[in-house]
């Protein structure tokens, strides 16, 4: 059963634009790399692993699932 995180709004916020962005064609890689960093910080400040964060937050931007 995959983890569940309780992600801030501003990460969502990041995740969700840059979802609309993959999928008009035209993901800026400033976009792609706040999300990175957003990722990156959640899972330092919180002791998960990078991956699963990502994975995680992918989940419920994307298909709606329980964070």
């Amino acid at each position: 059963m995959p983890h569940t995180f309780d992600f801030p709004a501003p990460l969502l916020a990041l995740e969700s634009a840059a979802w609309e962005e993959i999928q008009a064609g035209r993901l800026a890689v400033e976009t792609a790399r706040a999300v990175q960093d957003g990722v990156t910080a959640f899972a330092a400040e919180h002791g998960h692993d990078r991956h699963e964060v990502e994975m995680g937050l992918k989940r419920v931007v994307r298909h709606g699932a329980a964070a």
